[in-house]
């Protein structure tokens, strides 16, 4: 991995892990281990697996896929790994969980395509919020890796990119929906990179809409 690709990990890790202190960490809502996890209601265990899917994002992104352990996830996570093992079944199904990108690509996409610009900017903010961290950013990090990595990359052409290819109309529809998930990942790494105190961090998301949406605008609408 290049020093550019290092800072970039390194500031989304740190992105999320910022968010985690915001709101109390996962350790805390996860306090008890397993057991308060199974106690604690349907918004312990909501959070439970939240705390889990982030841990998870990090570890895959950061490390080869033979080097990630579920007790590494775990103990990032603050939970048991027997909580992981209950709520995922193996570390295969955790992986595949982290290289799914459906979810996010079904609220990016929401939109009709003469609005699609500034709702992807809005959303992705709101995602980012909700989330914790960024939707889309943790497949820069597989570039170049030849291990197990390479799955996201080939889940993101299919779900984020050639779906929005398809929903494109004029020419160059594969190419424009390259480069809009390009203009994407940048707003994510941007974000990231300059957090906490980076004007980004400032600005609503209306006002990151009214700067941003225009030049995405012009990519879906094609020439």
């Amino acid at each position: 991995m290049n020093s550019t690709e290092d800072s970039l990990t390194t500031a989304s890790a740190r992105a999320d892990e910022e968010a985690g202190a915001e709101t109390g960490g996962e350790a805390g809502a996860e306090t008890g281990g397993e057991a308060g996890a199974e106690t604690g209601g349907e918004a312990s265990a909501e959070t439970g697996r939240e705390a889990i899917v982030r841990a998870a994002r990090r570890a895959f992104t950061l490390r080869p896929y033979a080097e990630v352990t579920m007790r590494g996830i775990a103990a990032d996570a603050g939970v048991s790994p027997s909580l992981i093992v209950k709520r995922f079944g193996s570390k295969e199904a955790l992986f595949n969980t982290v290289a799914d990108f459906r979810a996010a690509a079904d609220e990016l996409f929401a939109a009709a395509p003469p609005a699609l610009g500034r709702h992807l900017v809005l959303t992705m903010v709101a995602l980012r919020d909700r989330l914790r961290g960024d939707p889309l950013l943790r497949v820069v990090f597989s570039l170049g890796i030849e291990d197990e990595r390479t799955l996201l990359r080939a889940r993101f052409r299919e779900q984020v990119t050639d779906r929005l290819a398809a929903a494109l109309t004029g020419p160059d529809t594969q190419l424009r929906a390259e480069l809009i998930a390009g203009q994407l990942l940048g707003l994510g790494a941007t974000l990231s990179l300059h957090r906490p105190d980076g004007a980004g961090s400032h600005a609503g998301a209306e006002r990151l809409a009214d700067l941003y949406a225009p030049g995405l605008q012009r990519l879906i609408d094609g020439p």
